[in-house]
């Protein structure tokens, strides 16, 4: 078997490092050669700081690099299936679906990672929308298990059960879902988000009291910590996408602290600063 992700972001590479890892040949493009070569700089470091662990062997580091072709040619994106993980504008993940549809074979299948976008609209635009679906990963993508494997009203049962073994063969915990607001995960987590959001907003308390009280109640990472590791801009869209198909509910509403945080270009770990300092 041979994937291809395309966007080699941190999403991107953490689910080109899991697939190489268990011993899946990966391709990981993207436009920017920038980009392509802090991939290539990052997973070499993350599996040296493995090997250092002894958590794999200098062989198998090299059996994983050996399994990884950091690309930025559009025509070495040939593979048994397309894993897109691209900025989060419809109209973009289409033209990159459609393109490479006309690259690839007829049996390529189309996942896109999409978080925020209807996984529907997506496929009606594509050449071959029933080798379309959703393949939503979690971050870090090296760590974490679930993936939602979200069909649509086009999706054919060939190209379901194609997903679903391919997660499985990375180690994953494959979950069915329809396309829907924010699937199942992202839908079900807004008022963990939200709410703490609206008590800081109304000053009730700060955002580490309500980290550590929520903690200490059994979560494994308060709403703030979890919102600085996702990405504030991320979550941020989600939240905006959620409440718009959703009819704009009040319980939904986003919040003006994280949209005055995105703004800033807060936007968490990534950036070295969201509701907490990092790096500094």
């Amino acid at each position: 078997m041979r994937i291809c992700v395309c966007g080699a972001g941190t999403m991107g590479r953490g689910i080109a490092l899991s697939a190489a890892q268990n011993g899946i040949h990966t391709v990981l493009y993207d436009v920017q050669k920038e980009i392509v070569d802090k991939a290539s700089d990052t997973l070499q470091h993350d599996l040296q700081l493995l090997v250092e662990k002894q958590k794999i062997s200098a062989s198998e580091k090299e059996a994983i690099l050996g399994r990884l072709l950091f690309t930025t040619d559009l025509n070495d994106c040939i593979a048994d299936i397309i894993i897109e993980a691209i900025i989060e504008k419809e109209p973009v993940k289409v033209a990159l679906f459609n393109q490479l549809a006309e690259l690839n074979h007829s049996e390529t299948i189309f996942a896109t990672n999409t978080s925020s976008l209807s996984v529907t609209s997506i496929a009606e635009k594509v050449i071959h929308r029933e080798r379309v679906a959703g393949m939503h990963f979690f971050n870090p993508a090296t760590l974490m298990k679930l993936v939602e494997v979200v069909n649509t009203p086009f999706t054919n049962a060939a190209t379901t059960e194609f997903i679903v073994d391919l997660a499985k063969k990375m180690g994953k915990t494959p979950v069915l879902c329809k396309d829907a607001p924010g699937f199942i995960v992202n839908h079900v987590a807004r008022p963990y988000y939200l709410e703490a959001l609206y008590l800081a907003e109304q000053g009730v308390s700060d955002f580490g009291t309500i980290d550590t009280l929520l903690e200490a109640s059994g979560f494994r990472m308060g709403p703030f910590r979890l919102m600085d590791l996702i990405g504030n801009d991320i979550n941020y869209t989600v939240s905006c996408s959620v409440y718009e198909q959703l009819g704009e509910p009040l319980r939904l509403r986003p919040s003006r602290i994280q949209e005055e945080k995105v703004r800033q270009g807060a936007l968490g770990r990534k950036s070295g600063k969201g509701y907490y300092l990092y790096g500094q």
